[in-house]
């Protein structure tokens, strides 16, 4: 092993280290389900707004949104107000309202939310539709953090991508186990600050590199595009006219998925009190535009720094490789991980949540094998998702999007429509998370239209009518 790898591992050790102890610091804090689902509704302003924006910005936002504008030039500009859109949504309008009415109803998770009538004989059917929704799309949406664990590792240490996945796993699961919702909210409040120093040093050293930002500019008039061949400047990259709408729409259309995401918005459930609420939307919003700002730039860096590199979803381990010293470089790496721990540690823990308290009945919630089966259901989707891993591997932009807007398109339309004060029958909700699922999935397996709007737009808007007009005021 080289001194550079040497260097890599050491640090990345040592953080391990750090979120082990996090889950043993946890464990003590963990008695219940209300404490392991929701931290006892304790969450800070620091801790709820980091902790949320991480998990919500997964190895896609690192690998993905700089491999985009590595691949895209200048249009994958559109991802940033695609981003914007839903972070302003959930924190200015979901949070408090959520925060608020999931306290009022008791509700641990957010299927809880989807139980609109709990005497109506279609809620046990409601609850478990939700449930295997969630488990359905973050199999696969684990199973690609856990891929991109290993191009992680892969790059930094030449190990196989089999063993660095195991390792990943590893890892996630031990601290997980120990500490659920508390271990998950410290370490990824950890995980999202170490992302943003990353998304801070990593493109102003490329900008620097490539001699400034006119030079920076001038660099999409001469390299050319990975998909076009020619210089491009263009906003809407290859497509033209009515396709050009379609991709600024569909790329737009990622933002349409903020509100239905069940690791997510747990976070707006757990939340102490108003005043948390004002706090973490600051905080919130200025992660955000420091971390997707970071990432367009690195990857539009990148395009006259490392012209006919291999795999765009590789172009932040060859900056990181290339632009600084080992010890920096495996902060970088670390980053990287966070992103991916950050993300799967949140989804893991929702998808015990439906296995453990939804699939049962809830009269049965809050006997003490509750706990202990809680711990068994994090243990069998980190199993499940490593085998997805192994042998189903996808790109990790593609496979991301499609579990994210699978569960938007669910989720968000039951969410704001309950939130806006509107009264949904339980059919009403049952045939919403019915369209919102299996459109996406429908239109998923066509060939892909410019921006893929279809997958993005038409779920929700479907689904968010049928539970907007089947709905009715207050009685």
């Amino acid at each position: 092993m080289s001194d550079k790898s040497l260097a890599i591992l050491i640090t990345l050790i040592a953080y391990k280290l750090v979120l082990v102890g996090i889950g043993l610091w946890a464990q003590r804090r963990t008695h219940d389900n209300d404490d392991f689902f929701l931290g006892g509704r304790g969450l800070g302003a620091w801790v709820a707004a980091i902790s949320a924006s991480a998990s919500s910005s997964s190895a896609w936002t690192l690998l993905g949104v700089s491999g985009a504008a590595f691949a895209w030039g200048l249009s994958a500009i559109w991802l940033f107000p695609a981003v914007m859109i839903g972070f302003l949504f959930n924190w200015i309008w979901l949070a408090p309202r959520l925060r608020r009415q999931s306290r009022d109803l008791g509700a641990i998770t957010v299927t809880d939310m989807m139980v609109t009538e709990p005497d109506s004989p279609f809620a046990g059917t409601i609850r478990k539709v939700a449930s295997m929704i969630i488990i359905f799309c973050f199999a696969f949406y684990v199973a690609s953090q856990f891929q991109a664990a290993g191009n992680s590792f892969q790059s930094a240490f030449g190990m196989s991508a089999q063993s660095a996945i195991l390792l990943g796993a590893g890892i996630i699961l031990v601290y997980t186990l120990l500490g659920g919702f508390w271990a998950v909210s410290v370490t990824d409040t950890l995980q999202g600050l170490i992302m943003a120093l990353a998304a801070i040093v990593l493109p102003v050293a490329a900008v620097i590199a490539v001699g400034g930002p006119a030079a920076l500019y001038d660099s999409f008039m001469v390299v050319p595009d990975t998909l076009t061949g020619a210089g491009e400047t263009s906003l809407t990259g290859r497509w033209q006219g009515p396709a050009a709408l379609g991709f600024v729409v569909g790329t737009l259309g990622i933002g349409a998925g903020y509100p239905g995401q069940p690791h997510v918005v747990n976070r707006f459930m757990a939340l102490k009190d108003e005043n948390s609420v004002r706090k973490g939307r600051l905080i919130a919003l200025g992660w955000a535009v420091i971390v997707y700002c970071g990432m367009l730039l690195l990857g539009w860096s990148a395009r006259l720094l490392f012209p006919g590199s291999g795999s765009e979803e590789q172009i932040l381990f060859t900056a990181a490789h290339s632009l600084f010293h080992p010890v920096l470089a495996g902060i970088i790496m670390a980053a990287v991980l966070s992103a991916i721990m950050s993300t799967a540690d949140s989804q893991i823990l929702v998808t015990a949540s439906s296995v453990a308290y939804d699939l049962r009945k809830h009269k049965q919630a809050d006997k003490p094998r509750t706990l202990w089966i809680s711990r068994l259901a994090v243990l069998g989707i980190c199993v499940a998702s490593v085998l997805l891993a192994l042998y189903a591997p996808d790109k990790i932009f593609s496979r991301v999007l499609f579990a994210w807007h699978a569960l938007g398109s669910s989720f968000g339309p039951v969410l704001i429509t309950r939130l806006a004060g509107r009264h949904m029958p339980s059919g009403i909700v049952l045939v919403t998370l019915l369209a919102g699922f299996i459109l996406t999935v429908l239109l998923n397996a066509q060939a892909n239209a410019p921006g893929d709007f279809q997958e993005r737009l038409i779920p929700f808007v479907v689904a968010m009518a049928i539970a907007w007009f089947g709905s009715h005021g207050r009685r």
